[in-house]
């Protein structure tokens, strides 16, 4: 597993089937972001069977194909979306276009599970919500910074048992390394990959709004900047922002590209969840100079004291079995729409409104 590098970071957990072999059939469509690794492995791992993968790029279906040789290259994107077995889409487009072959996948009967951030619009969102409504299929998220994190994982059990009491505000810190020389070009194209806060700021709100129970919020502010990129002017390198729930709790996040050369991976992922008794910080990819390698360190302090979870290998990544479950029984038991969606909503929202701070033409 690539750990230097976000865009090739693909997770590997237990096989943990929900489904026996053909069961649940899904194919790889569009493999423009590294992402449609991780999503591939852990729908593998739940059970799910690999059918066919399609990209105009022979080059990334060869590579694709190195790593799953199950699957069969597909003529063309119809053959995977009208094929009679698959029950699912699985793509990770260019941002900007995983709307589109959302729509295509739901008209053509399929459930859709894309790479995040879903939209680069609000008015891709509203076209994918009333295909939801036409159609009765799945539009699903791959929120990796929680759904394929244990310690993330662990977390979200920790509060469900009250651990922390009632969570009143989460706090999140998602800076990713650039690589800039392993970037396709769209990823510099603001309209192609949406802002900074839409990109990787959709991590953030996601689980916000997982820790806190909250199913709407609105964006109190939101900042945006490019500091040390002038050769890419449409880059967002930092980015920050606050909200507040429906339901009172609060939030706030930064999100950027500036982690340093000498992190063993690549970002330094942290969430801290305040609760009214005690509270958690998720360390979630590496916990620095302490000799441990790896993440998913989990500390947790309330009444009864302080305790400290090494998470992986404790949790799994439940998510993608129930969500292989919830397309078979047409169930909302992994994520419900509203969630995936709001999330979306709410990243859209904060990239629109950002104010620039500090823009490429200031030097």
């Amino acid at each position: 597993m690539q750990v230097s590098d976000g865009m090739n970071y693909a997770p590997k957990g237990k096989p943990q089937p929900v489904v026996r072999p053909g069961e649940f059939v899904f194919s790889a469509v569009h493999l423009d972001h590294g992402h449609i690794y991780g999503m591939t492995n852990a729908l593998l791992e739940a059970g799910g069977t690999l059918k066919y993968v399609y990209d105009p790029d022979p080059a990334k279906v060869e590579r694709f194909l190195k790593a799953y040789p199950q699957a069969t290259p597909a003529r063309s994107e119809a053959e995977a979306l009208e094929d009679k077995e698959t029950h699912m889409i699985c793509g990770a487009a260019v941002t900007s276009e995983r709307c589109a072959l959302g729509l295509r996948a739901m008209a053509a009967g399929k459930d859709y599970f894309t790479d995040k951030a879903p939209f680069t619009t609000l008015e891709q969102l509203e076209s994918a919500r009333a295909m939801v409504r036409q159609s009765g299929r799945k539009y699903m998220v791959y929120y990796s910074e929680r759904l394929h994190v244990e310690g993330a994982i662990l977390a979200g059990y920790m509060i469900d048992a009250g651990e922390i009491g009632q969570v009143i505000h989460v706090e999140g810190f998602g800076p990713h390394r650039l690589g800039a020389s392993g970037r396709p070009a769209w990823f510099f194209e603001k309209n192609r990959y949406g802002g900074i806060l839409c990109d990787i700021g959709s991590h953030q709100i996601e689980q916000y709004l997982h820790f806190a129970g909250e199913e709407d919020a609105r964006v109190v502010s939101s900042r945006i900047g490019n500091y040390a990129h002038p050769q890419y002017p449409e880059l967002d390198d930092f980015g920050d922002c606050s909200i507040v729930g429906a339901k009172g709790s609060t939030n706030y996040f930064r999100v950027d590209w500036f982690t340093p050369d000498g992190l063993s991976t690549w970002g330094d992922g942290r969430t801290f969840i305040l609760g009214t008794k005690g509270y958690i910080e998720i360390r979630k990819y590496v916990n620095i100079a302490s000799g441990e390698p790896g993440g998913d360190h989990v500390f947790l302090v309330n009444d009864k004291g302080e305790q400290y979870v090494r998470a992986t290998g404790v949790t799994g990544y439940p998510f993608f079995g129930q969500l292989i479950l919830d397309c078979l029984n047409r169930t909302e038991d992994a994520m419900t729409q509203a969630h995936a969606f709001k999330a979306a909503e709410l990243c859209l929202q904060a990239q629109a409104q950002a104010v620039v701070v500090r823009d490429s033409s200031m030097g």
